[in-house]
């Protein structure tokens, strides 16, 4: 016969334990992967970001450099010239996020 007295039910989360679902992986990918392996990762599927950051990067420094350098003309070119790489960018961020959509239906 069972022990009488109070049973303690079991607490039905433990916070410090994630929840076991079956067949459920919570990374897309087997292996945690560093920012090197990512950065990587990411770049070959959207290329196209990474060389507008670029551009903006660039364009940002040139104009900043011809400020100072009191080329107002060529500073105020090289900042239209960053807008219109950031659109770039963000058109570049768009057209990925849209294909990997379109990717993911089955």
């Amino acid at each position: 016969m069972a022990a009488s007295g109070p049973v303690a039910p079991e607490p039905p989360f433990d916070p410090a334990r994630p929840p076991v679902i079956e067949g459920f992986n919570p990374t897309v990918y087997g292996d945690t992967e560093g920012f090197k392996e990512k950065f990587l990762r990411k770049t070959r599927e959207n290329p196209l970001v990474p060389i507008g950051c670029l551009g903006t990067a660039a364009a940002l420094s040139y104009g900043l450099y011809c400020f100072h350098r009191g080329q107002s003309q060529r500073s105020q070119l090289m900042m239209r010239t960053r807008i219109i790489a950031q659109g770039f960018t963000v058109a570049a961020i768009l057209v990925g996020l849209a294909a990997s959509a379109m990717k993911a239906r089955p």
